[in-house]
C-alpha cells in the first residue's frame, strides 16, 4: 500500500490554492503506477519522491494525463508535507533533483511550527514571441486584440517550464476570460509551451493571472509558482520591476476565477538586469492522507 496526501499550496485555507498530491515513498513504484495515481486523484500534478538520501530526493511530476520537467506548487506542497512528517531536518536546505536540474528548498517556521516553503527555483530563459500572433493569442483567449496591454512584456520564460506571458489591460479583462482551449492547446504546441499565462497588473510588482494549460491536461491552473516565478524573472529582465540594489520581489494572485485563491511570492537577486537566482514562497495545508495499491509494477 502507497500512502499519499493532498495539498493545497500557495494558501492556509483548506480549498484554496492550488491542489497536488504528494507521494513520500515512490522507490518502489513503475513510472505507470505513478501515472495511475496521478490521474486518479486528478490534482493538477501530483509528485513523487523516487529516492532519498539525506537532504536529497530524486522527485518526479506527473499531471493526470503525463509526465512534467517540474511543477512548481507541487513542489511546495512536498516541502510542506515533508516538514509536517518530521523528515525535514532543522536548520536544513532541502535538495530535489528533478529533470531540469536540481531544485534547493528552504523552510521558514514559527515557534517550530513550518509557515513557508521556499524554493530556488531553474535558472530563467526567454524566448520572444513573433508580432503576428498578438492576434491569435488575443482570439484564443476571447479578447479583442486591443486588451492587450502594451507596455508589458508578451514573450514565452521559463524557470522550469516554458509558458506564454500575455499581459492584459487590467483584472476586469483577466477575469471574463473565456478562452477557446482547443486554440490555446493549438498555440501552445505551436511555440514549444506548456501554457498560456495571461496577466494583468494590479500595482507597481503585483499582478492578477491566470493560466491554461490544456496542452498538459489541465484546462486552467489554479495558481501556479514555477509561471509566477518565470513572469516576474521577465519583468525584472525587462526594467518593468521595481529593484532595490540586487533585489526585487513581487506578489502573483491567482485562482480567484475559479474560486480557489492563492498567491505566489517571489524574490528575485540580480547583477544588472539580468537575474540570477529566482526564489518562490508559500504556505500550505494538507487537506486529507490515504492509502493507494498499485495495479502494476511495470516498466519503470
Amino acid at each position: 500500500m502507497i500512502a499519499y496526501s493532498e495539498v493545497s499550496a500557495f494558501t492556509e485555507t483548506p480549498g484554496h490554492g492550488n491542489r497536488a498530491g504528494v507521494v513520500l515513498d515512490a522507490a518502489h513504484l513503475s513510472r505507470q503506477d505513478m501515472q495511475a495515481l496521478a490521474e486518479l486523484l486528478g490534482a493538477p500534478e501530483t509528485v513523487f519522491i523516487t529516492r532519498r538520501e539525506g537532504t536529497i530526493a530524486r522527485v518526479r511530476y506527473f499531471t493526470p494525463t503525463q509526465e512534467v520537467d517540474f511543477c512548481g506548487h507541487a513542489t511546495i506542497a512536498l516541502g510542506f508535507t515533508l516538514a509536517q512528517a518530521g523528515q525535514w531536518p532543522d536548520g536544513q536546505d532541502l535538495h530535489l533533483d528533478t529533470l531540469v536540474g536540481r531544485v534547493p528548498l528552504r523552510l521558514h517556521s514559527e515557534a517550530g511550527v513550518p509557515r513557508r516553503v521556499w524554493m530556488r527555483q531553474p535558472s530563467p530563459a526567454y524566448r520572444a514571441v513573433p508580432a503576428t500572433l498578438r492576434a491569435d493569442l488575443a482570439e484564443a483567449l476571447g479578447i479583442d486584440h486591443r486588451m492587450i496591454h502594451r507596455g508589458l512584456p508578451l514573450a514565452a520564460a521559463s524557470t522550469g517550464l516554458w509558458s506564454v506571458f500575455v499581459p492584459l489591460l487590467d483584472a476586469v479583462i483577466l477575469d471574463g476570460l473565456e478562452p477557446d482551449l482547443t486554440r490555446v492547446h493549438a498555440l501552445s504546441d505551436a511555440l514549444g509551451v506548456g501554457s498560456i499565462y495571461a496577466y494583468a497588473p494590479m500595482g507597481v510588482n503585483r499582478f492578477a493571472a491566470r493560466d491554461f494549460a490544456p496542452a498538459l491536461g489541465i484546462p486552467e491552473d489554479p495558481v501556479t509558482g514555477s509561471a509566477g516565478g518565470a513572469l516576474m524573472a521577465l519583468l525584472a529582465s525587462q526594467g518593468r520591476l521595481p529593484v532595490r540594489g540586487d533585489r526585487a520581489c513581487g506578489l502573483v494572485y491567482q485562482g480567484h476565477a475559479l474560486g480557489t485563491p492563492g498567491e505566489v511570492e517571489v524574490e528575485l537577486e540580480l547583477d544588472g538586469q539580468r537575474v540570477t537566482k529566482v526564489h518562490v514562497g508559500g504556505c500550505a495545508t494538507v487537506e486529507r492522507e490515504g492509502v493507494w495499491s498499485p495495479p502494476t509494477t511495470a516498466t519503470r
